[in-house]
């Protein structure tokens, strides 16, 4: 993992917050937001967050490969 458990769990904690009021800034830009669409964006969102902090670090591409030893 890239972070330890209890930094994702504050950082999803977090995003939670931003999530909900990106409902408010779609309005504001004269977007309508239904609530299945606000649960879908939580749902990428969070899962992003989930997959980029178990993914190793040593997969990703462009970077050298870390010598265990």
């Amino acid at each position: 993992m890239r972070i330890s458990p209890g930094a994702l769990l504050v950082l999803i904690a977090v995003s939670i917050p931003f999530i909900v009021q990106s409902r408010t800034v779609a309005a504001f830009i004269g977007l309508d937001m239904s609530v299945w669409q606000m649960i879908a964006l939580g749902t990428v969102t969070i899962s992003a967050i989930i997959l980029w902090a178990v993914w190793p670090e040593k997969w990703l591409p462009g970077r050298p490969k870390l010598e265990e030893g």
